[in-house]
C-alpha cells in the first residue's frame, strides 16, 4: 500500500472465489463513474468506510481498508492504459444484500427461475399451436382432386412437386411448351431443363393441351413470366373455368400497362371475379424441391379463399401465412428484383459491406413508399413478403436478379448476359415500370430509378453510384 492505495496487481486476490467476490464489491455498490482530473495516471475508486468489501478474509487484505481503492485491471502493468482517466465514485452499501456470500448463493437460484420462465413460454406457446391446429379445418386438401400448373420453370415444378407429395392421390397436370420437357417429365419424372437431379412425384404429369391440363381443376397455379402472362392466359382462356381460383406464382409489373397479376388475370380471363390469390415469399425453388424449410404468403381480397389455399400448400417444411393486402404483397415482390440488381451491382463493383448496407436500406424505404402510395399497408412491406423476399433476394448468390447485377456491375453488357441464362430474371423488364409508377404516385425513388437508367444503357454504373452519393443531404424517413 502506498499513500492510502493500493498499487499494481500484486495485491488482487487470486483466489477465484475472492476475485468474484473483489468484483461484487466494487459493482454492488451505487456507483456513479464521471471523467475528472485528466492530468491523473492511475485510476481509483472512492469506496465508503462500511461497503461489502471490507467484509473480506485474504491475507492480502488482512488489514483496515483504505476509502480509495485502485483497479487493479486499469493500474496494472500488464494492462496498460492508453489514457490517463480518473474514476470518482460515489457509492453506497446495497440496501438490502451486505453479504456478497448470499448473491453468489442467489445466482443459481436466479438462473433455475430464468430457465423455468423460458420453459413456461415455450410449454404456452406449443399449446396455443396445438389448439389452433385442432380447431382449423383441414379438409381443402381431402376435397382437392386435380391442380393444374401453368408453366414448367424453376419455380413452377418446386410447386407442382410439393403439391404433389402432399396427397399421392392428387393428380397434378403441369401445362408446358417445351414438349423435350414435357416428355423427359412423363417417361422419367425429372424435369430435364431445370431439375434434372431431382425426381419428381409419379403423380405429376405433363402436358402441352390446355383442354387436358384445365379441365376438372380445383386450383390453378399460374407460373408463366409476367411479361408473357397476357398473351397466354388470353390463349387458353376458353378453357378455364369462370370459377377457377388462381394462384399467382408470378412477380413483377408488365412494362408497358404497369398492371400486376391480380389486375392481369381477370382482364385476360374477360373475368372480373376470376378467384385470385397471390403467393410470395423468401424461398428459392431449389431449396423448396429439397423440402428445407420455408415461409410464405398467401394473399386475397377473399379470406376464405386464402384460408384454403394455405390449408392447400401447408406443410411440416413450408409455413404458410395469410393476407388480404393484395397490393403490398404484389408490390414487394415485383420491386425486390430491381433492388436486387442494385445489390448485385454494388456486389460486382466491389463497393463493399457498407454500401451494400445503406442501398438495400434505402430501397427498401423507396418500396415502402411507393407501396403505402398505392394503397398498401406497411406490415407488409417489413413483413415476409416485402423483407424477408428482400433479404434473399439481395443477399444470396442463388438470386437471378442480383446475378445480372453482379455481372453488370463487373463491366458485362446486360444483352450478353441475359443471352447467357436459361431463367428470365423479372427484375430486368420490372425496372422500366418503376419510373413510370414514381411519377405517377409521385414518389422519389432515387436507387431503383438507377437501376433503369443502367439497365436502359443510359447510365453507368460508377456514374450512377456518383450521382447517388451526390444527392441532397436529407432527414431520414
Amino acid at each position: 500500500m502506498e499513500n492510502g492505495k493500493w498499487m499494481g496487481a500484486s495485491t488482487f486476490p487470486t483466489d477465484s472465489l475472492d476475485v468474484t467476490r473483489y468484483l461484487l464489491a466494487v459493482f454492488l455498490c451505487d456507483t456513479q463513474l464521471s471523467y475528472n482530473n485528466p492530468s491523473m495516471e492511475t485510476p481509483f475508486m472512492d469506496l465508503p468506510s462500511n461497503n461489502p468489501f471490507s467484509t473480506f478474509n485474504h491475507p492480502s487484505f488482512s488489514h483496515a481498508y483504505p476509502s480509495r481503492l485502485t483497479i487493479p485491471s486499469l493500474s496494472s502493468p500488464n494492462y496498460p492504459t492508453t489514457s490517463p482517466l480518473r474514476f470518482c465514485a460515489d457509492t453506497t452499501p446495497p440496501p438490502i444484500l451486505q453479504d456478497t456470500d448470499a448473491l453468489l448463493d442467489s445466482v443459481p437460484e436466479r438462473t433455475q427461475n430464468r430457465r423455468r420462465v423460458v420453459r413456461l413460454a415455450w410449454e404456452k406457446l406449443v399449446r396455443w399451436s396445438r389448439s389452433l391446429r385442432f380447431k382449423a379445418k383441414t379438409d381443402v386438401l381431402e376435397r382437392t382432386n386435380k391442380v393444374a400448373v401453368l408453366g414448367g420453370g424453376s419455380f413452377g415444378t418446386a410447386m407442382a412437386a410439393h403439391i404433389a407429395g402432399r396427397k399421392p392421390q392428387l393428380e397434378v397436370n403441369m401445362l408446358l411448351r417445351d414438349l423435350l420437357v414435357c416428355q423427359s417429365i412423363n417417361d422419367g419424372h425429372y424435369n430435364s431443363k431445370y431439375f434434372p437431379k431431382h425426381k419428381l412425384p409419379i403423380n405429376v404429369i405433363a402436358t402441352t393441351d390446355a383442354k387436358a391440363a384445365l379441365l376438372g381443376a380445383d386450383f390453378c397455379f399460374h407460373a408463366v413470366p409476367v411479361q408473357f402472362s397476357s398473351s397466354f392466359l388470353e390463349s387458353i382462356a376458353h378453357h378455364v373455368d369462370p370459377h377457377l381460383p388462381f394462384i399467382s406464382l408470378s412477380k413483377g409489373l408488365e412494362l408497358n400497362s404497369l398492371r400486376m397479376m391480380s389486375q392481369i388475370v381477370p382482364q385476360a380471363l374477360s373475368n372480373p371475379r376470376q378467384p385470385f390469390v397471390a403467393l410470395s415469399g423468401p424461398s428459392f425453388a431449389s431449396e423448396l424441391m429439397n423440402k428445407l424449410p420455408t415461409a410464405m404468403v398467401v394473399a386475397s381480397k377473399d379470406k376464405k379463399l386464402a384460408n384454403a389455399a394455405q390449408q392447400l400448400l401447408a406443410s411440416s417444411y413450408l409455413r404458410i401465412s395469410t393476407s388480404s393486402d393484395v397490393t403490398g404483397v404484389e408490390i414487394a415482390g415485383a420491386l425486390k428484383n430491381v433492388l436486387a440488381i442494385a445489390a448485385g451491382i454494388v456486389e460486382g463493383m466491389n463497393l463493399g459491406n457498407n454500401s451494400m448496407a445503406a442501398l438495400v436500406a434505402q430501397g427498401c424505404s423507396e418500396i415502402r413508399w411507393l407501396a403505402t402510395k398505392m394503397g398498401a399497408k406497411p406490415t407488409t412491406i417489413t413483413g415476409l413478403s416485402g423483407t424477408g423476399d428482400i433479404m434473399l433476394t439481395c443477399f444470396v448468390n442463388l438470386s437471378r436478379n442480383r446475378t445480372v447485377g453482379v455481372r453488370l456491375g463487373s463491366g458485362e453488357n446486360l444483352d450478353d448476359i441475359l443471352s447467357s441464362m436459361n431463367q428470365v430474371a423479372e427484375g430486368v423488364s420490372t425496372a422500366g415500370a418503376v419510373i413510370a409508377l414514381a411519377q405517377k404516385y409521385k414518389v422519389k425513388m432515387p436507387v431503383l430509378t438507377a437501376v433503369a437508367r443502367i439497365i436502359d444503357n443510359e447510365l453507368t454504373p460508377q456514374k450512377a453510384v456518383l450521382e447517388l452519393m451526390g444527392l441532397p443531404q436529407v432527414e431520414e424517413v
